[in-house]
């Protein structure tokens, strides 16, 4: 009965322990099922506001359609430019380039869309997966917790329909943008092939027969495009290369505008200021035929000028345009031209635009190409007249005739190229031909109008005492028309080679020659370092020598007022040389263990006999900073006197009254007795030593003395002169004049002005001199 009891009273227990965690299951299921949905409900509300922010702010769909269009329209351009059958190496290395960029462009664009697609394609998972979460449904299943939710599982059901929309639609926008670039990439591949096979055929159709000889050839060639759609499709692939160069080298053009804004404000100013009365009385009428008030022309004459040298790598089309608008400008220049001259002038022009133009057309018929040798003719006919009574004023006589020469030569080279079938390296070299004789105009009147606004500042700084009026302006003339001579046979070279498609190789070569390393012994450099180092030593000593120019001290004399002029001219000149030697240096390649190794070997050279090198270069420094003297000074040294012209770094000059110049090492001047004359003031007290009769009347003679003291020039007249009796003789006395003078270099001449005055009037008092 006892254990019946205990297991009767087990099962109870037992009975109700499950009851309780069937219960407590139960609960748990039902208060599951708010918690889930409530948490669903809000992961969905977060999702919808994350993909409307990315959907709101886009994904430059907008911009990145325009650039696809703009990459597409310029491919689109070389792929029709490509069909022109005649196309030189210089526009296909600019294709390359501009296919190049546009590769790289493509790319870019392409990671945007790809990065964007990535991101869509994420935010249309997740709204895919709540749009199918079951427990996000209204099932209408009577569930109370679902009920009690059911307006806001419609909310989100039509939020997430709706951002569906909305993401699929970008979605599908994203993936036409890939397919676009996808066939542009396609295309830009294919167009690169097709370039660098016809660079690699360039060479091969230049040298060899592209055509048959000219008696072989029919009027019109069947083309299979016509003379305009050739023309068309030339335009198109010229247009695209220049734009791709005006993009490209936008910065070098705003400095060649600032350099041509500069030059315009100089010479405007300085016209301005010529016009002034008072300037006009003293530089007189100024004449120059290049030069305006308002120099407009003459800017621009110089600006195309020097656009070579920023733009070498310039496309063939771009030379010729250039060229153009500088025939254009000239002629405004060229007032002087008879009319027949001017007839010969325009009919020049008129030959040169054809030129340009005929040379985009690949047809081969005869009529063509006659019309091309007749061009070619007329030029080599102009040139030869040229030849003899051509006269530039700006030029050596050899260099017009040279250039002359060589445009007659490759117009003759290009009839006869034409004639046997080269028909494209015959285009080539006589647009070179001619296009070197347009360059030669347009630079010598860039030369004389450089001359002539020199003229105008040399002129106007002669009056207001400037800069240029202390240089030498016959040297400083020869100096800038030999300085423009050479840079006008490197423009000229440039636009020459550049025209031939032979400055890039030129270049590379010399820079591969420059650059390439080379070995002495252990030493590593290269013939670029060398020429750096070279090119940056003689610069630095250009401008060291021309620093006293600039701070007054370039010309000095014993004539006017004295002016003492500070030492710090030799402290810049020892920071230039300084700051020069270390950029050479580095410029060099030089290790610092080889610097080392050669400041070791100086030392050594020190010790052995450059010990008088170092002391005076030492003293030179010493003299720099302590300043016993200024340049202006008037200094005694042992026997010699004279005025300082130049403190150097290893020795001084100074300019002596009888005009020659006395180099003296800076150790003789820091170590030997030094006397100057005018460290703190200028003027000088002399004495004039006379013997008159023991008789004399001293006071009468004094008066005398005043008298003609005060009609002497240079005398300092708040100081009192003294007559002083220096000695007593037999029969006569020894008078001592002392007074002072204005400054000691115009004591050589206030002592002949005053003695010649007393003499004269010591003779009129009848006082004998003895």
């Amino acid at each position: 009965m006892k254990y019946s009891f205990l297991a009767r009273y087990a099962l109870i227990i037992l009975f109700t322990l499950a009851c309780l965690v069937s219960y407590a299951q139960v609960a748990d299921s039902t208060s599951k099922i708010p918690d889930t949905l409530l948490f669903k409900i809000k992961q969905a509300q977060a999702t919808v506001t994350e993909v409307n922010a990315s959907n709101k702010q886009g994904y430059n769909f907008e911009v990145i359609a325009s650039a696809v269009a703009k990459i597409n329209t310029d491919v689109a351009a070389l792929k029709q430019g490509l069909k022109a059958r005649d196309i030189d190496t210089k526009a296909l290395q600019s294709y390359e380039l501009i296919l190049k960029d546009a590769g790289n462009r493509l790319e870019k664009v392409k990671n945007a869309l790809m990065k964007s697609n990535d991101n869509l394609q994420q935010m249309m998972e997740k709204v895919l997966t709540l749009s199918n979460d079951t427990v996000l449904v209204d099932d209408q299943t009577g569930n109370a917790d679902k009920v009690l939710y059911s307006n806001q599982l419609k909310v989100i059901k039509l939020r997430l329909q709706n951002t569906g929309e909305v993401t699929g639609a970008n979605l599908e926008r994203s993936g036409k943008l890939l397919a676009e670039v996808s066939a542009i990439d396609i295309l830009i591949n294919d167009l690169k092939t097709a370039v660098a096979d016809r660079l690699q055929q360039q060479g091969k159709i230049a040298l060899g027969r592209e055509v048959p000889v000219l008696w072989e050839s029919t009027l019109w060639a069947n083309e299979k495009l016509s003379i305009w759609e050739q023309v068309k499709n030339s335009y198109l692939g010229q247009k695209q290369i220049i734009q791709y160069f005006f993009s490209s080298t936008w910065d070098k053009r705003i400095l060649l505008w600032v350099i041509a804004l500069v030059f315009f404000v100089w010479v405007h100013r300085n016209a301005k200021l010529a016009s002034r009365p008072a300037v006009k009385r003293k530089i007189g009428e100024l004449k120059f035929s290049d030069l305006h008030p308002f120099p407009f022309l003459a800017t621009l004459i110089v600006a195309l000028n020097l656009l070579p040298l920023l733009e070498s790598d310039a496309p063939s089309i771009y030379i010729e345009i250039i060229q153009l608008v500088l025939l254009l400008a000239i002629t405004k220049h060229l007032t002087a031209l008879s009319a027949k001259q001017w007839r010969v002038w325009l009919q020049f022009i008129v030959a040169y635009l054809f030129l340009i133009s005929i040379a985009t057309v690949s047809n081969q018929g005869i009529a063509m190409r006659l019309l091309l040798i007749g061009l070619h003719l007329f030029f080599i006919f102009m040139a030869l007249r040229l030849f003899a009574k051509l006269r530039l004023q700006q030029f050596p006589k050899k260099y017009v005739k040279a250039v002359l020469a060589i445009g007659i030569f490759l117009n003759v080279l290009a009839v006869i190229l034409n004639v046997f079938g080269r028909l494209s390296l015959s285009k080539v070299l006589a647009l070179a031909g001619v296009v070197g004789c347009i360059q030669l105009l347009a630079l010598a009147i860039f030369i004389q109008i450089i001359l002539d606004a020199l003229e105008l500042q040399l002129r106007i700084s002669a009056c207001s005492k400037g800069i240029f009026s202390r240089i030498n302006h016959g040297k400083t003339r020869q100096s800038v028309k030999k300085i423009l001579w050479w840079l006008a046979i490197v423009i000229w070279s440039v636009v020459f080679l550049n025209h031939l498609n032979l400055m890039d190789v030129l270049f590379n070569s010399l820079k591969t020659a420059l650059s390439k390393p080379r070995s002495f012994g252990a030493v590593h450099f290269s013939f670029g370092n060398i020429l750096f180092f070279i090119l940056i030593i003689y610069i630095a000593n250009k401008i060291q020598k021309g620093v006293p120019i600039v701070f007054g001290e370039g010309t000095l004399s014993y004539e006017g007022q004295v002016e003492q002029k500070s030492s710090k001219v030799a402290l810049i000149r020892l920071i230039i040389i300084t700051v020069a030697l270390l950029l050479a240096l580095t410029a060099s390649g030089l290790p610092m263990d080889r610097v080392t190794v050669i400041l070791g070997a100086l030392g050594v050279g020190i010790g052995l006999g450059m010990q008088n090198i170092v002391n005076n270069f030492v003293s030179g420094v010493i003299l720099i900073f302590e300043r016993p003297f200024r340049i202006g000074d008037f200094v005694e040294l042992a026997d010699k006197k004279g005025r300082v012209k130049d403190i150097g770094i290893r020795s001084s000059k100074l300019l002596t009254q009888q005009g020659s110049e006395v180099i003296i090492p800076n150790g003789d001047l820091l170590s030997g007795r030094l006397v100057n004359w005018t460290l703190s003031h200028d003027y000088v007290k002399t004495e004039l030593l006379f013997k008159v009769p023991v008789e004399t009347d001293l006071d009468r003679l004094k008066k005398l003395i005043d008298e003609q003291l005060a009609k002497t020039q240079h005398r300092m007249e708040h100081l009192p002169p003294e007559m002083l009796v220096n000695t007593i003789a037999a029969g006569a006395i020894e008078i001592k004049l002392l007074t002072w003078v204005e400054n000691i270099y115009a004591e050589p001449l206030f002592k002949s002005e005053l003695m010649i005055g007393l003499i004269k009037r010591l003779n009129e008092a009848e006082i004998k001199i003895l």
